[in-house]
Formats: C-alpha cells, structure tokens, sequence
C-alpha cells in the first residue's frame, strides 16, 4: 500500500504539494472513481496502469520497472556523460523517478542494439553478476577482412588487453563474411569488443548488441523505440 502524494511524486508527477493539487483539481481517477484524498493508500500492483489515470492518461507503470530499448547511435548510456543520453528518449518525467532508472551495463555512442533500463537493483545484479555469465552478443563489421585464427585466439581464454591485469575469459567468435563476425562475451569490460579486435591487429567500424542471455533484441523496436519488458522476455533473459 501506498499514499497517493507518494506514489505520484515518485513516479515524477511532480511534488507531493503538486500532486495534491492534481487530486484537488480532480484529475486523479482510480476504477472509474475520482480520488479526492491525496493521503489515500492504495495497492500498487503491475496493473495499476490500467486501473489509474492522470490528467486523462493512464498513470507510468509502477517500480519495480524494466525497458529495453534498441538503442541509435550517437547517443550515450550515462548521466554525466556529454551529448544526448538514452534517458531524453523516455518521457522527461521519469528523470524524477524514485528509484532513478539506470542502464544494465552500457553501449558506448557509436553502439547500436539492445539495452536494458531498470530501476529494480537486485534485477540489474543479476544479470551483470559475473557468477551468472549472462552472454553478451555483437555484430561487428571490420575494417579488414579477418585472418581466420581469430575464432581460436578469443576461444582460448589466454587474450591480454593493454592495461588489464587478468587474460580474457573465452569468447564465440563466428564470422558472417570476410570482414563482419558475431561475438558473444560472459564479460564486461571496457570497450571490450573493439579491444579484442584491435588486440589481433583489426578495426572494429560498427557494433550492434542484438542479444543478452537468450533474450534476442525485439523485431518490433526501431532504433530509439523502448517499451517495458514483458515477464516472458525476462525469462527468455536468464533461459
């Protein structure tokens, strides 16, 4: 249960003083009723989307709440980062959100593909926990055709990157062409992708994640497009 001033100043209606403004000025609906009390306590539950409304629309879905999202290019997964950030793709509202929405992991700008956007925090441990070896897969198109060893160079677990003081855990490497391969990787590290390639003297000239865990990127999202994922696909993540 919950006071509704609460709920909606957590979801970014505003403050607690604005949303009882709202309700005063009747534009709380709950079931078909108008809420007339602010302090009322209500259950919060998945649906409630579809039970409440305010100002006419249906209310932002409730925490805990998890996107994906097909991520464009030229645009970064961090809060203090400069230029656009995938945050300014949802509605400004939910900047205010409590709990603050964050990325599940991160694509760099010139990364494309799926992301996952969470504020439910033992969600987002789960899938970067390294003892749950979520797979992480990429395409990559190259500046050069590959040498053909790459597949067993990322195989062998042996790889060292510049600065790094452990050898990479294995990777699938499967080539699509004579310059575009797939990666999958259990790890995260940083610009670990492009790394890797550049360790075995290549380029990497375009990246696109289309899959975590066995969660592949929704055909139904265009780049910039997100929606909540659905309980199936949160399943699919950890299959």
């Amino acid at each position: 249960m919950a006071r509704v001033d609460r709920l909606l100043a957590n979801l970014g209606y505003g403050s607690r003083r604005e949303v009882t403004d709202l309700v005063a000025r009747r534009q709380v609906v709950l079931d078909g009723a108008v809420l007339k009390d602010a302090g009322a306590r209500i259950a919060v539950t998945a649906d409630l989307p579809e039970r409440m409304t305010v100002a006419g629309h249906p209310v932002d879905p409730p925490a805990p709440l998890t996107l994906v999202m097909h991520k464009p290019l030229d645009v970064v997964c961090s809060h203090r980062e400069p230029g656009r950030s995938v945050y300014e793709l949802l509605p400004p509202r939910w900047r205010a959100r409590i709990p603050a929405l964050s990325s599940i992991g991160r694509l760099d700008k010139d990364t494309s593909g799926l992301l996952l956007i969470t504020d439910d925090g033992p969600f987002l441990h789960r899938v970067i926990s390294p003892r749950r070896h979520v797979a992480k897969r990429y395409l990559a198109t190259l500046d050069r055709p590959l040498r053909g060893d790459e597949a067993a160079v990322f195989a062998a677990g042996t790889l060292m990157l510049a600065t790094e003081p452990e050898p990479l855990a294995p990777a699938l490497l499967e080539p699509l062409g004579p310059a575009q391969a797939r990666l999958t990787l259990t790890e995260g590290r940083y610009h670990q992708a492009r790394r890797m390639f550049a360790a075995v003297g290549n380029h990497v000239t375009a990246l696109h994640r289309d899959r975590i865990g066995g969660l592949d990127l929704p055909g139904d999202l265009d780049p910039g497009d997100w929606r909540p994922l659905t309980p199936q696909e949160q399943i699919a993540l950890f299959a």
